[in-house]
């Protein structure tokens, strides 16, 4: 079987949602979420792009509805042993057969825990769930259970993160040395992708960033791919991937000459970088982290420049979005505790000159403050 934990840590895994279940007064969790699948079980497939819904009920039962394609990949990668199958059909109803399997495991009239804020759950799935489970059970909002038990990672789950950093270092080395003035877009992102496929490292659960140009402010992918002029900037961020586990990094690397303007905003975001480290302590509120970021940018004069969030978590996440819950922003009053894993971006886009400069990297938070995952120097590169 492709099991990434022993079983032992899933079964402590169960245990812990069961225990905050129960404390929710939950009998049950109807699961939607690919990331909580994986973490609960090691059930890996991009199946939760059709209707599929793992079960755990608060005796520690579960089981699987899902189609025949994820049949043989739940056995082989998770230790999910009931496996229940709905059928394609013009008029196939899975929510329905999903209400006849709760029905087996005597879920009728319970209260249940649902994963409503799901990408594996659509609204109209969503509305179909509702009607098939009405007057069957009282179904309650519970989107953040397992995400809140994911958020502190274990030490066998941060040794993929930290395989995860090494490969990201990987890719920015391959990005260091290719991004020269002529230098194709494409050519640069399949050497970082390369990079982190050799290193037996995983797709990312959504697509590297990159623009240069005018199009090096921007911080989502777009599809279209340029050369680097003699005189240019590149914004690149990615993440190196491993067992679906992300360490984030963020660079605006130049070519050519590198005014004084772009050199005062290389070392703001560092001093920015420096200060939004040094407020992520244990203990204390994330929104900190924001504000500390914040200061140094407003202060100098940046505050119309920068973004109203600088980072968020990491962690097993799975198409189309490697954010992770929480978020770094104003007044989030999560606590930060050791093992959470989180990513820092000190993104400066000054639309008046067309200049950018976005450093950012992963770290862990510690007993003490938080611990950068990555080697590479952050330096501003100019080839």
């Amino acid at each position: 079987m492709a099991l990434h934990f022993t079983r032992e840590e899933l079964a402590a895994r169960r245990a812990a949602a069961i225990k905050a279940m129960t404390a929710r007064g939950l009998d049950g969790l109807l699961m939607f979420r690919q990331e909580s699948m994986y973490y609960l079980t090691g059930y890996d497939t991009f199946g939760y792009v059709f209707f599929q819904c793992l079960y755990l009920g608060a005796d520690g039962r579960f089981f699987l509805l899902t189609r025949v394609p994820d049949l043989r990949q739940a056995r082989h990668t998770s230790v999910i042993e009931d496996i229940h199958i709905w059928v394609d059909a013009p008029d196939a109803q899975p929510a329905v057969e999903l209400c006849k399997a709760l029905a087996e495991y005597g879920a009728k009239g319970r209260r249940l825990g649902v994963e409503y804020e799901s990408y594996g759950l659509t609204a109209r799935n969503g509305f179909r769930l509702n009607a098939a489970l009405d007057g069957f059970a009282e179904l309650i909002d519970a989107s953040d259970l397992v995400s809140r038990l994911r958020v502190v990672k274990s030490p066998a789950e941060l040794v993929y993160v930290r395989r995860a950093a090494e490969l990201a270092d990987l890719a920015l080395a391959e990005a260091n040395r290719l991004a020269v003035p002529g230098a194709f877009e494409g050519d640069i992102l399949a050497a970082m992708t390369g990079a982190i496929f050799r290193g037996g490292g995983d797709d990312p659960a959504n697509e590297f960033i990159i623009g240069s140009g005018r199009d090096g402010l921007l911080c989502r992918y777009f599809t279209g791919r340029r050369k680097l002029d003699a005189d240019d900037q590149l914004t690149l961020e990615f993440a190196g991937v491993y067992r679906h586990y992300h360490a984030c990094l963020m660079r605006t690397i130049k070519t050519g000459r590198v005014g004084q303007r772009q050199r005062d905003m290389h070392k703001l975001a560092l001093e920015a970088l420096q200060a939004a480290k040094s407020a992520l302590k244990p203990g204390r509120p994330i929104g900190e982290v924001f504000d500390a970021h914040a200061r140094v940018f407003d202060a100098a004069g940046g505050k119309v420049h920068r973004l109203n969030a600088c980072g968020y978590s990491l962690g097993t996440t799975f198409a189309p979005n490697w954010m992770d819950w929480p978020m770094f922003y104003h007044g989030n009053p999560e606590p930060a505790a050791p093992g959470m894993v989180f990513f820092l971006h000190m993104i400066l886009a000054d639309s008046d000159t067309g200049l950018a400069m976005m450093p950012g990297e992963t770290v862990v938070v510690t007993a003490t403050g938080c611990e950068r995952l990555s080697q590479a120097s952050l330096d501003l590169v100019c080839n």
